[in-house]
């Protein structure tokens, strides 16, 4: 089993680095957004973004992994045998969809959440660095919350890792300005949640930042009802509702200033 979970790391982190990389280029080459073509257009924003990358990936080695492994180890009941194989893992990824679906909900609806997750929405323009922009509290309070959900649902490590994979797959591909048939995406977000979906989540007008929270897939929103009914545009405004972007150092001391600087106190 140590020998499966190795592995499914080591491809995870194969998988990923290539489809950034893939994806980095493909939006270059051909931008939804205009504003998004050059290979690095602003530098000091893709630094910012690539900081906290930086610092996430470290805590997500450091402490995630473990918490997720020592969970996957300490499940509070036996998973009967029939919850294995294929349909075993169709079930997992698809509740630990569903909490994450409640738990991104939750990071907008609760203040002391939204503090670290609105560093993640004042980027003011979404590519697939976006993907990686997260305040490395919210990573820790994921985690912990995360752990909690596989210990109750007796949830394999390897599932949680096959998860990961796909949720970096997706998260990439929605933040990403590559420009996507409207055909192609039609059909697309009938399953998983496509740039179209996710940039009106990012939209500046804080109604849309409140709606469309499914990351995986595309159907929680309908079935909770927290779609946006608010068509996608090239040129949309990104960011948080009356709040600028900050310097690396502001955004990593954000969460912490006074209450009165939180705009959905």
């Amino acid at each position: 089993m140590a020998e499966i979970i190795q592995a499914l790391v080591a491809w995870k982190i194969a998988i990923a680095a290539g489809w950034l990389a893939a994806l980095f280029v493909a939006e270059r080459l051909l931008p939804a957004d205009e504003r998004g073509r050059g290979w690095f257009g602003d530098w000091r924003r893709l630094l910012r973004n690539v900081g906290l990358w930086a610092l996430s990936a470290g805590l997500a080695a450091l402490v995630v992994l473990p918490v997720s492994a020592w969970a996957a180890a300490h499940p509070l009941w036996a998973r009967p045998a029939w919850l294995g194989g294929g349909w075993g893992l169709l079930a997992d990824l698809l509740v630990l969809d569903l909490w994450i679906y409640w738990w991104h909900r939750a990071n907008h609806r609760l203040p002391l959440l939204w503090r670290f997750h609105q560093v993640h929405h004042r980027d003011l323009f979404l590519d697939v660095t976006s993907q990686m922009r997260f305040h490395f509290g919210e990573v820790l309070l994921s985690a912990g919350v995360r752990a909690a959900v596989i210990v109750a649902l007796a949830i394999p490590l390897e599932s949680v890792i096959v998860f990961e994979i796909l949720l970096q797959l997706g998260t990439a591909f929605h933040h990403s300005n590559l420009r996507v048939a409207p055909a192609l995406e039609r059909w697309l977000a009938r399953v998983v949640v496509t740039p179209s979906i996710h940039w009106v989540h990012h939209h500046r007008r804080r109604a849309d930042t409140d709606s469309n929270y499914a990351t995986l897939f595309a159907w929680w929103d309908p079935l909770f009802r927290s779609r946006s009914p608010t068509p996608r545009t090239p040129a949309m405004p990104i960011g948080v509702e009356g709040q600028p972007e900050r310097s690396l150092i502001a955004l990593l001391w954000l969460p912490f200033e006074s209450k009165g600087s939180d705009p959905f106190s």
